[in-house]
């Protein structure tokens, strides 16, 4: 059984930064791509940032210049630094991990709420 688990998220005030957190355990052999998604009140859940096992990243573009992922494979935690924020970007961030097998795995995802 593979959890995935988020953590970090909470009220920021617009301009302000917050860190997520996502560990991974479980029966999960390789993680090969761990990404960030967002879903707004309304809105389809959408990518944020995705980083591979090289550490290739891709950022939507909406968060590029202001987020940043990273990831430790030895601790099988993903981490996204959120700089700058902005109202918009109030949703539920979920983390997802995917295996070399092309499994995919979710977390239960963290309310990061931007607001005066």
């Amino acid at each position: 059984q593979v959890q995935v688990v988020e953590s970090g998220g909470g009220l920021v005030q617009p301009g302000g930064s917050a860190r997520l957190s996502c560990a991974v355990s479980g029966n999960i052999f390789t993680i090969y791509v761990m990404g960030w998604y967002r879903q707004a009140p309304g809105q389809q859940r959408e990518l944020v940032a995705t980083i591979s096992r090289s550490d290739t990243t891709n950022y939507a573009n909406s968060v590029k210049g202001r987020f940043a992922i990273s990831r430790d494979n030895a601790k099988n935690t993903v981490h996204l630094q959120m700089n700058s924020l902005k109202p918009e970007d109030t949703a539920v961030y979920y983390c997802k991990v995917r295996d070399s097998w092309s499994n995919e795995f979710w977390g239960q995802g963290t309310q990061v709420t931007v607001s005066s």
